[in-house]
């Protein structure tokens, strides 16, 4: 027989109620945070970015392309699929905000990636996005880890390689993460090539901040 479960005492102040404790998060991270350089369409996706990383500063440093919410929302409205580098990333999409039950795919631990990845002397990050090009005209993409992938991403798209709907490229890091955001950011100036994309200068990533992207393109709903 089970045993029922107890609380226990309680002995501090809190806010405990789920959707009270939601509404306040984002009422903090409103007042504390300057949004004036984001595109209209994009506060939201800001806020829950924000929210993710629990860091208000980190306003600041987000460049979201005018055009990446309309992008990716009818992106995915159309039944789109989401290519994430990590299963961290893709675990991290509510399945209830996908308008169209998108999927949600990571290509990972394909069986083919291993041997990709050392014929091309590079990640298994890396590698495995290449698979995702039958598909990627027109996807959704989400890097939240890994700079080569985003690298990777970029020499195929300037190799005449499909384009995605948009890219969110948050990876996190100290070697390549910087330098793989900027190039993003840099695609059109430099190479002519106008994606939509959501990104953050800096060091700064990870698979919480892209997975808030992701689910805040899915729905306008907070």
């Amino acid at each position: 027989m089970t045993t029922p479960a107890s609380r226990p005492t309680k002995r501090y102040s809190y806010l405990e109620d789920g959707p009270a404790i939601y509404v306040e998060s984002f009422a903090t991270i409103r007042r504390e945070s300057d949004l004036s350089h984001i595109p209209a369409s994009a506060e939201r996706l800001a806020v829950r970015m924000i929210h993710g990383a629990g860091q208000t500063d980190v306003a600041a440093d987000l460049l979201i392309h005018p055009e990446a919410v309309p992008a990716g929302r009818a992106a995915l409205d159309a039944g789109a699929p989401i290519f994430c580098d990590a299963r961290m990333v893709a675990v991290g999409v509510t399945a209830g905000r996908l308008p169209a039950r998108n999927e949600v795919r990571c290509h990972l631990h394909d069986e083919r990636v291993p041997a990709l990845a050392a014929e091309w002397g590079t990640t298994r990050s890396a590698a495995a996005v290449s698979l995702w090009a039958p598909e990627l005209d027109g996807a959704v993409v989400a890097i939240g880890n890994a700079p080569t992938a985003l690298f990777h991403l970029l020499e195929l798209i300037l190799d005449g390689g499909p384009r995605p709907a948009v890219i969110v490229g948050c990876p996190v890091g100290f070697i390549g993460a910087a330098e793989s955001k900027a190039a993003l950011a840099a695609l059109h100036a430099e190479h002519g090539i106008d994606i939509p994309f959501v990104t953050l200068r800096g060091r700064r990533g990870g698979s919480a901040i892209t997975s808030s992207a992701l689910n805040a393109l899915a729905s306008d709903n907070e």
